[in-house]
């Protein structure tokens, strides 16, 4: 994840390189190491370093890296013919080379030749099992035909192999989330909340899911895991709201039947006059809205 002070650093060469200040090639390499996609720019000033002889040859090792780096920059702008040339010279220099081979099959994805793409990805996978980034590219691929139901079998294949892919499995959870699959859903923030106990929005998710699924059960652990996110992760908003519409929704099924405990409604009420200061604070024109929906939750 990349740091705030590492954005501004990124922001900061960028506006100079635009300006005509230099550090292009400092510019490219925290690009590329921050494995950030700033594509239009890559592709830009990657080319102006490599059409010229004199900046490409004083790279050395790393012209070849640049040639990677403005291939795929030139894919994710549509820019087929210049990433092609660069795959060409990549080609030249590393016959038979399987990571080249990946840029071949990525831009016969960029062209929209799908069988083909697939076929080249079989192929590299028939070799190597293991290649995580041709994993991902399959899945990228059946996601951007629309495939849902595919982008799922290959996700879940590629977590049998690498299951502590932490993005696998909430890209995995928010594609069931899209598609109504709920209890799918659950399963997969568990194993996020299990392997990343520490992060607030895994809670958060998690509670969201909950209290769709609804029931008393799901509705009472949503409550303890709203309330947790605000315990890992200071003051949240969505979180503050969980609470208020669980405490409602667990009254009405119980009716009456279950007495909350002290330390439940003390919650409840903390959560209303934290989410009533929140509002005076950021929104005040909006606090007779948040007023009249929590007495119609009878809160």
């Amino acid at each position: 994840m990349v740091t705030r002070r590492e954005e501004e650093e990124v922001n900061r060469l960028e506006n100079q390189v635009e300006n005509g200040g230099g550090g292009v090639w400092e510019y490219l390499c925290l690009v590329h190491k921050l494995k950030l996609r700033r594509s239009d720019m890559v592709l830009k000033h990657g080319l102006s370093i490599l059409n010229d002889k004199k900046k490409r040859s004083a790279l050395g090792p790393e012209e070849w890296t640049l040639y990677e780096q403005v291939a795929v920059a030139a894919m994710d702008c549509q820019s087929n013919d210049a990433a092609k040339d660069c795959i060409k010279v990549l080609q030249r220099k590393f016959p038979g080379s399987k990571r080249v081979g990946r840029l071949e099959a990525m831009l016969l994805e960029a062209r929209g030749l799908w069988s083909e793409a697939e076929n080249a990805y079989s192929s590299l996978l028939e070799e190597n099992p293991f290649d995580q980034v041709v994993h991902k590219r399959r899945v990228a691929m059946a996601k951007a035909q629309g495939n849902t139901s595919a982008a799922i079998d290959w996700l879940n294949k590629y977590l049998d192999l690498f299951m502590a892919d932490h993005e696998a499995w909430r890209e995995l959870a928010e594609i069931y989330v899209s598609l109504q699959m709920y209890k799918q859903a659950v399963f997969c923030y568990e194993e996020l909340i299990l392997s990343q106990p520490t992060v607030p929005l895994h809670h958060l998710a998690y509670a969201d899911v909950l209290y769709t699924l609804g029931g008393l059960e799901n509705l009472q652990t949503a409550k303890k895991y709203y309330a947790s996110t605000i315990d890992s992760g200071g003051k949240s908003t969505r979180a503050l709201f969980g609470i208020c519409l669980c405490t409602s929704a667990i009254g009405q099924l119980t009716k009456g039947r279950n007495k909350e405990d002290k330390d439940s409604l003390e919650l409840q009420s903390l959560s209303a006059m934290a989410l009533e200061k929140d509002y005076k604070q950021r929104a005040p024109s909006k606090v007779s809205v948040l007023s009249s929906t929590l007495r119609s939750l009878k809160i």
